[in-house]
Order: C-alpha cells, then structure tokens, then sequence
C-alpha cells in the first residue's frame, strides 16, 4: 500500500512561504523550536516521510536538517533519527545571520521542598497498582459495549450500586442507588450543589470559620454569599443560620481543627434544614480513618431528606483518579443530574468500572484498612518527635484523619515557625491561612502526614520537630 501522510510516524505542521523551498523549510522549522510549538526532545519525520508528506525532494529536507543540526537547532545520530535539541535556559542564540534569533528564557518554578508536610494530600505512593490493575482487567474483561458508550450523567450503574451498599455498611448512610451521583471529586461535586442552591434562589451558604479556602471560592463562584460558623470543642456552632440556604460542613472530623461534631450539634443542624427548608451539606472527608475507635456514623443518617452526603477515592486510593460521590435528597436528585449535564457530564467509565470491581471484592475494604494503619503508624511518630524534641508544642485532632493541629505557645509565631521549618528544608501551612474570618485561636500549624514517601517520613518530622524546638 502506498505511504500517504495518515501513516507517518508523527504529523508535523509546517508553513512553508517564500519561492525557496529549502529556506522556507528552515524558518518554519526554527520558527517551530523557537516559539516552542516543537519543544526539546521532540523527534521530527524522517527524511523521505517529511518530503513525502510536503511533495518536496528527499534532498531538500536532508539538507535543511543538517543546516539546522550545524547551528544547533537539532540533534541527530544514525539509527535513532532526529530530533530537537535541548536548549540552554537564557542567553543563546540559534546560528548566525538573518537566521539567528533570541531564544525566550526558561521560567523555573519555585523548588519543590524537600520535605513536604502541608495538610490535604494523601500518601499516594501507596496507592494499590496491582490490586487496581487486576480490578480494572475484571472490569474491562467483563463490560457489556454499552458501558463504553455515552454514559448516565448519574454515574454507571454498577458503581452507584456498589457505592449505595458500601456507604451503609462503612458509614452508615441511608443510600438509594437511584440518589448516587458519580462526580469529579469533591469541589465537582460542591460546584453542582452550589448551582442547584443558586437556582432555588438561595443567597448564602454558612461555613465553618476554619475551613478549605477552595470551597469558599467554589460556593462563592456560584453566586452565594458565604457566612461564617463560630467553631469551638463541640465542633460548629449552629447560629449564624438566619439567611443561609444551605450548611458546609465536616462532622466527622472537622477540617482542620480537627474535632468531631457533637451529637446535640448534629441535632440542631438538621432541625434546622427541617424547619426551613434548608441544605446540610456533608463533606465526609477521611471518615474512614479513625484511630481510637469505630469511626463516627454519617450525619446523612440523622435525616437524608435534608442531608447531602458527599465522600471521594481522594484520601483512600488518590486524588488524580477523580473520583467522588454524592448522595442527594429524593427530591434534589434530579436538579443536580441536570446540573451535571450541563457542566459536561460524568466521569470516564473504565475508572468507574474499576472501582466498582474493587468495591465488590473487598479490595476497597482492604486498601481502607491499610491506608488506615499506615496513617495510624505515621501520626503515632509524629506524635513521639514532637514529644521528645518540643513538648510546648500541643497536638490536637489526632484520633483521626491525614494531618493533626499543632498549637503553639501563645507567645510563638506561626510566620516564625514556617520560617525555621523551611530552613530546614520543611514545607508547612499556619492555621491562619485556612480562615478568612479572622484568626481568633492561638497560634499553630496543620501538619499534614500524608505526602511525604515511607522512607523520608521519619526525617521529615524529626527536622519539624528541630525546628519548632527553636522558636518555641
């Protein structure tokens, strides 16, 4: 069969001008690498392939190419083909003459840390590949063509089933697979509920006064207010409510401070939704994992008519699966299907299948378990370097989750302490940055215990440690 461009190695768009056609083969391909539509590494077509796909000589390309291997532009050796050549960061210029030009400098980013213990990360270097792998061939092996197809904006079928039944089981949520709802992750899935809230004509959502700054945004791009919740040692404080349509919260754990949700709290909160036909909004973070007994039950349970719950894979496999849940009132489920369709709609379904599989060998259960004790092993030393090389430094919220509030002498500084932690080579967050309401508590830091490798774990605390022994 003869050759035609469709069959080529890689397609290469060039813009040939000019009666020269060697010339113009030469600017378009600097013009290419100089404004980085072919970046460093990239290999070009061959000789003959390139010549065939431009109806020019064989010579002709073999000839440009050598040019521009001579100035610098591009490597080659024999039987490996050619491609373009790294360049310096600033300060080079390619060739001489009118062909010569100015390469932009390479912007580095900030260097990473090397020790990172910022909150909100899972350890996804234990993320489990091969029982994931073996689930996903179970998954595949056994799909019917139409789960390849357009899929339900809801989410697939068998994964709402199996999340309706583990939900139950694990956290106590009254779940009806018709009322699950597959999304991108938490901030998806806020950003849907926040639509839908928009459009029953709420105003405001009340917030906990300690929280993620990304929901703030995400409630607040959504075109609603948002009122801060007073947080104390019961957890939020359920005043504040009068114009809200809608309450954010995190019972089980709440984030970052680190308490649980006292019973007559959770009471309050839905007896509110009840009366006024408001929306309890349950971010159900890292419920699986808490350490000193059965983890605490689903608020959604106390009244699912006026709770919705919302949980992911995030902390319990990895963030970048983007995988998350709701489970929505009977009578909201359809205006966030909606709302999901009009955002794009639905998650990639082989994820779906997957996880799905997963659920239903108990692999998920496993991995919970897993994840659970290696986040019990990792707070147990923090708690020990912090013991024996700072014992001014108080650690809260530690019966459960992937981080832990360190609170400080009164006298200390948050500012100071991130800045000996980062002398150290320790990445770090003060609790200030997660309210904007103003810091009213003491100062301290939310230490985060999931992102550093197994291996480096153990520096990492003892050098925070080190550093905290220093300015407190």
């Amino acid at each position: 069969m003869a050759e035609t461009w469709a069959n080529y190695g890689i397609d290469l768009h060039l813009d040939l001008t000019g009666s020269r056609v060697r010339s113009g083969l030469e600017g378009g391909l600097r013009d290419a690498v100089r404004s980085g539509r072919l970046r460093p590494g990239a290999r070009l077509p061959s000789s003959r392939h390139l010549a065939a796909d431009l109806r020019i000589a064989r010579n002709t390309v073999a000839d440009a190419y050598g040019q521009l291997i001579a100035e610098g532009w591009l490597e080659s050796r024999t039987g490996s083909g050619t491609w373009v050549a790294e360049r310096p960061a600033a300060g080079w210029t390619g060739g001489s003459g009118e062909h010569s030009g100015q390469v932009r400098p390479a912007v580095a980013g900030p260097a990473a840390p090397r020790y990172d213990l910022r909150a909100g990360v899972p350890a996804v270097l234990a993320f489990p590949r091969r029982e994931w792998l073996a689930a996903a061939r179970a998954a595949l092996g056994a799909a019917g063509d139409e789960a390849l197809g357009y899929p339900d904006p809801r989410g697939l079928g068998e994964l709402r089933v199996a999340l309706a039944g583990y939900l139950a089981r694990a956290r106590g949520v009254v779940a009806d697979p018709e009322n699950v709802i597959v999304c991108a992750g938490f901030a998806h899935g806020l950003a849907l509920i926040g639509q839908v809230l928009r459009g029953r004509g709420a105003a405001a959502v009340a917030i906990e006064a300690y929280g993620h700054q990304l929901h703030r945004r995400i409630i607040e791009a959504q075109g609603l207010a948002t009122v801060p919740l007073a947080v104390d040692a019961a957890g939020a404080m359920p005043d504040n409510l009068g114009r809200a349509g809608a309450v954010l919260l995190t019972p089980a754990h709440q984030y970052p401070l680190g308490m649980t949700l006292a019973p007559g709290r959770r009471t309050a909160f839905v007896r509110w939704a009840a009366r006024s036909g408001g929306v309890v909004i349950e971010d159900d973070y890292d419920g699986e994992f808490r350490f000193d007994r059965q983890p605490v039950g689903a608020m959604q349970a106390l009244a699912p008519d006026h709770v919705v719950y919302a949980g992911t894979a995030s902390k319990s496999l990895a963030p970048g699966l983007r995988l998350g849940w709701l489970v929505v009132p009977a009578g909201m489920t359809s205006e966030v299907v909606t709302a999901q369709e009009l955002s794009g709609g639905g998650n990639g379904t082989l994820d779906q299948l997957t996880l799905a599989t997963l659920i239903g060998s108990g692999g998920y259960d496993r991995q919970i378990r897993q994840a659970r004790l290696g986040y019990r092993r990792r707070r147990d030393r923090l708690v020990a370097a912090l013991g024996a090389r700072a014992p001014s430094v108080r650690l809260a919220g530690i019966a459960a989750g992937l981080h832990a509030l360190a609170e400080l002498p009164p006298q200390a500084s948050e500012a100071d302490a991130i800045a000996h932690a980062a002398r150290r080579g320790v990445a770090i967050e003060g609790l200030g940055g997660y309210t904007a309401a103003g810091h009213e508590r003491g100062p301290a830091l939310v230490v985060g215990y999931g992102r550093p490798a197994e291996h480096a774990f153990t520096a990492a605390v003892t050098r925070l440690a080190a550093a905290l022994a220093e300015c407190t």
